[in-house]
């Protein structure tokens, strides 16, 4: 008898880089899956909004989310990507508070959608799966300090830019194969992340590639001089 689709869909649910709610077992992995919604995105849609009361949760299978906040003032900072095999909406969803963030499409995505009264039943019945939310949500607040901890001890944006960089390249470039990373952000993007203007960005990326640091190529970035750029930054922690 061939699989029926929360059968695929539950062999879809673990990806290969993090299973994302540990070991389920096949029914429990089948249940997952059959309170799942697929769906499509294409950039710009908006999955949830700043103070919205949370729907549910999204398990990104392809493509990438940013998340950002904004100020009384309209101000607005991109705070993460959210990629491949990763959870968004997890905090709100469980905790039941809206949503801290706005959680935007930056490129053609697919993912699944979890309603949340559905999630949260799971997770009373598979503790196994509870457990592996709670330390998904411990990721999320561990990743949160790194990002406000490079923003606000930063002393330049040009330090800011470089932190930027590097950790975009040690996510996307694989140690074997081309040392190449694609960048799809647009420079907007990129100044809404490190909290600068775009005409700031321009210059720094301009002056970057002026001495031959680094080369972006359309959507290529490729980091001819890393030792440079480290020294913009000083000592920083490897991970």
């Amino acid at each position: 008898m061939p699989p029926s689709d929360p059968e695929r869909r539950a062999a879809a649910l673990h990806y290969p880089e993090d299973r994302l709610f540990g070991d389920l077992s096949p029914e429990a992995a089948k249940q997952l899956a059959s309170i799942s919604i697929p769906t499509r995105y294409s950039k710009g849609a908006v999955l949830f909004v700043e103070g919205e009361a949370p729907r549910g949760i999204f398990i990104v299978r392809s493509g990438r989310v940013k998340l950002s906040t904004s100020s009384p003032e309209g101000k607005k900072i991109i705070l993460r990507f959210v990629e491949t095999g990763r959870v968004v909406g997890l905090p709100g969803t469980i905790s039941g508070r809206p949503y801290a963030v706005t959680a935007e499409i930056a490129e053609p995505t697919e993912a699944e959608f979890i309603p949340r009264a559905a999630f949260l039943n799971f997770l009373r019945e598979h503790g196994e799966a509870a457990l592996r939310a709670a330390e998904l949500m411990g990721e999320v607040v561990h990743t949160t300090y790194d990002e406000v901890r490079s923003l606000g001890l930063s002393r330049s944006t040009e330090e800011k830019l470089a932190t930027f960089l590097l950790d975009w390249w040690d996510r996307h470039v694989k140690k074997r194969g081309p040392q190449r990373a694609k960048l799809t952000l647009t420079q907007e993007e990129i100044a809404e992340a490190i909290g600068a203007t775009r005409e700031t960005v321009t210059r720094l990326l301009a002056d970057l590639r002026r001495r031959k640091v680094i080369d972006i190529q359309g959507a290529t970035l490729t980091i001819a001089d890393r030792a440079a750029l480290e020294q913009l930054i000083g000592t920083r922690p490897r991970t």
